[in-house]
């Protein structure tokens, strides 16, 4: 039921799911599993313990589930999977987990990682994040859902992006970024909510007021910021997105929070 180009290397062991398409010169290696329906144009290379979901497309000159940058790496059988329908563009690159870390690199379903981006080992990508293009992920890095990371950024290593949030291109990320927030910079500071984003995803006018309130209240007001997050917690006990960015606060981090810049916005025009 699968396509495989005559030029294919496709290894006897690698499981091939039904209506697969594999193009010229692509490279599958033996403990790949490929669900339905994937397509690999032309020139790739899919290696070590890896999974791509149903629906995966993945462009010419792509590799993914190969060994991770890391030095102490030995050849152990970590793993890299991709969700459902994500697609891979050209030149990217998503390398499997190491013994260092979870040993397992993930991207969700319906991600799309554009042109020569790099996802390093150990990433965890949940559903719908676009990665634009000549991003670079350093490794253990966690993308909530839905996030957009702007082309040519650069996130470091151990950081966390909460979901809906923004990355403005050419920014440097060195720190965790709350969840419907917006940055940008070299290095990169928090910039105001992602208002676009949430209006084109539906959130409703009380909602997004709640965020404004809560956001001025975190990242503009004076006072000791542990002080304002209690403050936050009491004023929108009731709110689930205000609860989400405090519990994403006070979660334990390797890097620390992002700071806001000093042109902070949180928006306080109208919603229309």
């Amino acid at each position: 039921m699968a396509e495989i180009h005559p030029t294919a290397a496709v290894a006897p062991s690698a499981v091939i799911g039904k209506g697969c398409r594999i193009g010229p010169a692509c490279v599958v290696g033996p403990h790949v599993e490929l669900g339905a329906g994937v397509e690999l144009l032309s020139h790739v290379v899919v290696d070590g313990h890896t999974r791509l979901g149903d629906g995966v497309r993945v462009f010419p000159f792509a590799t993914i589930g190969m060994a991770p940058q890391d030095l102490k790496y030995k050849d152990e059988p970590t793993r890299c999977e991709i969700g459902a329908r994500t697609l891979v563009r050209e030149h990217a690159t998503i390398h499997r987990g190491s013994v260092g870390g979870a040993g397992i690199t993930r991207v969700g379903a319906d991600c799309m990682i554009m042109a020569v981006a790099h996802v390093a080992h150990d990433c965890t990508l949940h559903d719908r994040v676009i990665v634009a293009n000549n991003v670079m992920l350093g490794g253990h890095v966690e993308i909530g859902d839905t996030v957009f990371v702007g082309g040519g950024t650069a996130i470091h290593q151990f950081v966390r992006i909460g979901r809906q949030a923004v990355i403005g291109g050419m920014s440097g990320v060195e720190a965790d970024v709350i969840p419907y927030g917006s940055v940008m910079g070299n290095r990169a500071r928090m910039i105001g909510l992602n208002l676009i984003g949430l209006k084109r995803r539906g959130f409703s006018r009380p909602q997004i007021h709640a965020l404004r309130g809560a956001f001025r209240l975190l990242f503009k007001e004076p006072g000791v910021f542990s002080d304002r997050c209690e403050e936050a917690g009491r004023r929108w006990a009731d709110d689930a997105q205000v609860a989400e960015i405090l519990a994403f606060i006070k979660a334990p981090s390797r890097r620390g929070l992002c700071k806001a810049g000093r042109d902070v916005d949180a928006g306080d025009g109208d919603d229309d």
